[in-house]
């Protein structure tokens, strides 16, 4: 049976965004990973549920295209509970993070709210 094995993300700054999702989200790097040969390098993050998120970079990224655009739109992350989008919301705002929108109950029935990583990726936290 199919399944989605990990999403990933292209950053330019690696353990920039590793920290951002270790401490905001409580997700587990991997050992890096280095090709000698192009200098690609990649962390895999779990996370409690086993979901993984690869985060890669490569010398001479190309500049994000402004959203919307064609690809993914966003990765979302469930953390448990309403309580706990408010208390991760908060932290983050606080923390100077750009919250998008939300808290808020989306027409799909989605208990979310929306921030940016540090590379502009958005993040859903849902209920």
């Amino acid at each position: 049976m199919p399944r989605l094995e990990h999403a990933a993300l292209w950053t330019p700054d690696l353990e920039r965004a590793r920290a951002f999702y270790e401490t905001y989200f409580d997700a587990t790097a991997g050992e890096k990973y280095v090709n000698p040969d192009t200098d690609f390098s990649s962390y895999f993050l779990t996370f409690d549920d086993g979901a993984r998120l690869e985060l890669m970079h490569t010398p001479g990224l190309a500049a994000a295209a402004e959203p919307p655009a064609v690809g993914y739109g966003h990765v979302a992350i469930a953390v448990g509970s309403e309580a706990r989008v408010d208390r991760l919301t908060k932290r983050l705002r606080d923390d100077g993070v750009p919250v998008l929108g939300g808290p808020r109950r989306t027409g799909d029935g989605y208990y979310e709210s929306v921030v940016e990583d540090p590379d502009g990726n958005r993040v859903e936290i849902t209920a």
